[in-house]
């Protein structure tokens, strides 16, 4: 095996590198990039297709070849992107100078306490934390995640307090595979039980008998989620009891608890399908009771309040439904609409109180919130004002209160926090994040625009810029944002980090495409399977858009997608690498034939309902037909910014590996091709909130060096 690299001190000279076909501005170190040997490995499909995978080999982490390669090209990375070091640093330096690093949430009342998280100043992870009684009363550490955090490259945390609020479990993750492992600690004593279970979805739910919780075993071969255990505090968590195994490997198990602390559900689900089973909370040895069997193309979730089940669903219902059913008869054919199906109104969820109703609807594109008083169905919106913002529910676990607390965001205000009166229908602010470094909401414009798609489908677009840096006169660089996958609606949220784009000039946009649920159930399903080009021209529509209308420069466009949104970046690489001056591919998802056949990857099967099943001729072909690694050919591509995480559990390392590797072996430029490996990060990248800004500013820095804006 060949994997060899050229030191910037075996070859010093400059080259110019093409900021864009046939577009030489910048300079940049003539070093050698990575070579990778090819090892032709031929994979035949069901149908009788073969296909040769020169880099096939690249899918073994515990190759030490493997390992040697990611370094060469993060070394790479840095000799390439070497003169923008201080600028990098400047970057992250203006990032974390707007970060307020001794902060808290907002609390939330539970039962007599008051729960919250605090920062530290100087310190990467949050500290949980409540009071009981009063917010003067003294405070109680339930876990210190910069405590927990110390000897880990990788850290995430969470915790669940027990009903009685005697007890937490404290969820923890290491290594960024999704391997939870779950402590306990008496909260009056401030000890740890020896019971450590591990290998976790990162999910549990407690009993009311404060004792016995139920959690989702991990496959450590798929990664999905397929088992759910029932353990009791002080025993041997070797010997806990089975209680559901999931047999669809197409299914994933989570569970949760309803608001009325009654019930326990296990739902099982994937995209385009999910059931659901009810436990008694009350009784730890309570079987599961199925609430309605899977059916295809079905989803559905539960809550409880009253002796009712409220059921959120799809079914007969593209845009949702809410539904109610006694608990004794839980099954569809006693469904009675609480809320109808409308063509043009999309339910997101609901939330569930004493006295009313609370539903967070989009219409049009724009979430809404509304209120609905059981005992006259009298109804009343919140009102927000800007044109393109994000209002959802969130924080409100009591279920005998008239008090409603919502977040709001939008690409200019930071999130905010309020309470609203559901009586009175007055809000009341309790928190906008403070964003320090001379940041004022007032220096930004945002708007929302509807750029016409070939077929004619008007597509939303967010965008944000700096009133005095803008002109619309195709001046101003822009970087277009998207991810248009699993129904996951795009909100146009603030992001402090943004703000050292938009003041050095740049436009940011969100491209609202096919594949998410921004314009309803419709939306999702015209976005994928054998829809899902859809999503790729959509994007490379609104990108026309946003240069004809002169909000984007034409030699200064760029684009950026993440995951699901990689593949998104894959696709407009190969459709129309003449239209973007740089890419930045995050965890991209790029083998999608190969991956998909494999049953053998993490979360594979899962997906069949999302991209296709391999084992259908068409859908093979027709995924086969856009997937970016088996379709990327000999021309020019845009300058290529690839980054992954070693330990990544939802695209594997490998997908954007092999991906790099072929591109370097058949693109005819001279641009910019670089990939960087976080060695000690999963999908999400680098934990803590000061170490990831480092990976952003590297972003930024290659972003703003391609489109020619000097410090």
């Amino acid at each position: 095996m060949k994997v060899s690299f050229y030191p910037v001190a075996l070859l010093c000279a400059t080259t110019l590198i093409a900021c864009g076909p046939g577009k030489e501005t910048a300079l940049y170190p003539d070093v050698a990039p990575p070579v990778v040997e090819k090892k032709p490995f031929e994979i035949v499909s069901k149908h009788g297709h073969k296909r040769v995978d020169d880099f096939y080999w690249l899918k073994n982490r515990e190759d030490s070849a493997v390992i040697q390669y990611l370094k060469d090209e993060n070394a790479y990375v840095d000799t390439m992107l070497a003169h923008t070091k201080p600028l990098q640093e400047k970057l992250f330096n203006e990032m974390k100078g707007r970060i307020k690093e001794k902060d808290e949430s907002v609390p939330y009342r539970l039962d007599n306490y008051y729960y919250y998280t605090r920062y530290e100043e100087g310190y990467e992870y949050p500290i949980y934390c409540r009071k009981q009684g009063s917010l003067d009363a003294p405070e109680e550490i339930i876990a210190n995640g910069n405590e927990l955090s110390k000897g880990h490259n990788f850290f995430d945390i969470d915790t669940e307090v027990s009903p009685n609020h005697a007890l937490a479990s404290i969820i923890t993750d290491t290594v960024g595979r999704r391997f939870y492992t779950l402590r306990f600690k008496d909260l009056k004593t401030g000890n740890l039980y020896p019971d450590k279970v591990g290998g976790t979805e990162g999910e549990l739910v407690w009993f009311n008998d404060n004792k016995t919780i139920l959690y989702v075993l991990t496959d450590p071969e798929t990664l999905i989620g397929n088992k759910v255990y029932k353990h009791t505090l002080g025993t041997d968590p070797a010997k806990d009891e089975l209680i559901y195994t999931e047999k669809d490997s197409t299914l994933e198990c989570s569970v949760y608890k309803s608001k009325s602390e009654k019930y326990i559900f296990i739902a099982s689900g994937r995209t385009d399908a999910q059931f659901m089973q009810a436990l008694e909370a009350d009784n730890p040895k309570a079987k599961p009771v199925i609430v309605e069997p899977l059916q295809a193309n079905v989803k559905y979730t539960v809550d409880h309040a009253n002796d009712k089940f409220y059921i959120l669903t799809n079914l007969d219902a593209s845009n949702y439904r809410l539904v109610e059913t006694p608990v004794t008869h839980p099954g569809k054919a006693f469904w009675k609409d609480v809320i109808p199906h409308r063509d043009n109104i999309f339910i997101e969820t609901f939330e569930l109180f004493k006295d009313y109703l609370v539903l967070e609807e989009t219409t049009e594109g724009l979430n809404k919130i509304r209120t609905i008083k059981w005992s006259d169905k009298s109804e009343n919106f919140i009102n927000f004002e800007e044109s393109a913002y994000y209002a959802g529910l969130s924080g409100n676990p009591e279920f005998n209160t008239s008090t409603l607390r919502y977040n709001y965001q939008s690409m200019t205000t930071p999130n905010s926090v309020y309470d609203y009166d559901m009586n009175t229908h007055e809000k009341k602010l309790l928190k906008e994040k403070e964003v320090l470094g001379g940041f004022n909401k007032n220096d930004y414009q945002t708007e929302r625009v509807m750029a016409k798609a070939r077929d004619g489908v008007s597509i939303p677009i967010s965008i944000v810029y700096r009133k005095d840096k803008f002109k619309k006169d195709g001046t101003n660089p822009c970087l277009q944002y998207a991810y248009g996958s699993y129904g996951i609606s795009m909100i146009p949220f603030f992001d402090s980090q943004r703000l050292s784009l938009l003041n050095r000039g740049f436009v940011y946009a969100i491209a609202h495409i096919r594949g998410g649920q921004e314009m309803g159930g419709k939306w999702y399903e015209d976005g994928k399977m054998l829809h899902k080009k859809n999503t790729f021209t959509d994007f490379v529509d609104c990108s026309e858009y946003l240069v004809n209308e002169k909000y984007a420069a034409k030699d200064k466009l760029f684009a950026n997608g993440g995951s699901a949104g990689g593949l998104l970046m894959g696709a407009i690489t190969n459709m129309r690498p003449d239209l973007y001056k740089g890419v930045v591919a995050d965890v991209p998802f790029v083998d999608v034939i190969t991956t998909m056949m494999d049953e053998t990857i993490p979360l594979t099967s899962f997906e069949w309902k999302e991209w296709g099943n391999p084992n259908i001729r068409e859908e093979y072909e027709y995924m086969l037909s856009y997937s970016p690694y088996d379709n990327v050919e000999k021309k020019a591509y845009p300058n290529l910014l690839v980054t992954t995480g070693l330990h990544d559990s939802q695209v594997q390392y490998w997908e954007p590996a092999k991906w790099v590797a072929k591109l370097r072996t058949m693109k005819t430029d001279k641009n910019l091709l670089l990939f960087k490996t976080n060695m000690s990060a999963g999908h999400g990248g680098s934990s803590g909130r000061f170490q990831a800004l480092k990976d952003e500013a590297l972003i930024d820095a290659f972003i703003l060096d391609l489109a020619g804006i000097k410090e």
